[in-house]
């Protein structure tokens, strides 16, 4: 057995992230996202898509993870959001052998005017799947729509959850949601200090804005 092997899956993972550069780290220009907030680093979990042995993995462990959860209350079918989490979805109910539906972020407004794709039914217990989540807010939206739709949602899995803004889980609980994930940005930093290609310059930098995030932000020109 190789010593990468014995490695825990979060650390497994963020190496895998490493491996195929979807982790993009700044040394001068932040990266702004939609919500205005400035980060020097970015995940970029789409790139998982062309990758089949790794997002087998990830699927695997994914499908453990929440099957494990579900022992006394099977899913009846896997969801995924638009667009990123659409093809997670799929895989993972591919795996799982379950129905999938999508959820668009707000009805295409002609035809059906529908915002769930897929076959949904009343009282469906369904598995939400996403490729990331920062603070979590964004995932409400697809919650309220399963629900609208007559369906129970209560779960919902991640392949990377940034964990550093720390009301995120609170917000979700609020909605008698619990979000899983398989790594973290800690145990991305973890795999860049102990990798001597990242310099103690870029380490530091990434490690300040992990533990102040909001602070940082403000100080770089964010929000």
């Amino acid at each position: 057995m190789s010593q990468d092997e014995l490695l825990p899956v979060g650390q497994k993972v963020a190496q895998m992230l490493l491996d195929i550069e979807a982790v993009h780290i700044s040394d001068d220009k932040p990266f702004i996202f939609t919500s205005g907030k400035a980060s020097p680093v970015y995940i970029d979990c789409r790139k998982i898509i062309s990758f089949p042995e790794i997002r087998r993995f990830l699927m695997d462990e994914g499908a453990k993870m929440m099957s494990s959860l579900s022992a006394d209350k099977p899913y009846d079918a896997v969801a995924g959001g638009e667009t990123a989490g659409i093809p997670f979805a799929a895989w993972m109910s591919e795996n799982m052998d379950k129905p999938m539906q999508y959820i668009r972020k707000k009805p295409k407004g002609f035809g059906r005017d529908a915002q769930i794709e897929g076959l949904i039914e009343e009282g469906q217990h369904i598995l939400l799947v996403e490729d990331l989540a920062t603070d979590g807010g964004s995932k409400l939206n697809f919650i309220n729509a399963i629900r609208t739709a007559g369906a129970e949602v209560n779960h919902i899995f991640v392949i990377f959850y940034y964990d550093i803004f720390k009301d995120a889980m609170a917000k979700l609980a609020e909605e008698n949601v619990s979000l899983h994930y398989l790594a973290t940005w800690w145990d991305v930093l973890a795999a860049i200090k102990a990798n001597p290609a990242y310099s103690q310059e870029r380490v530091a930098r990434v490690e300040a804005f992990l533990n102040a995030p909001k602070e940082w932000s403000k100080a770089n020109g964010g929000e």
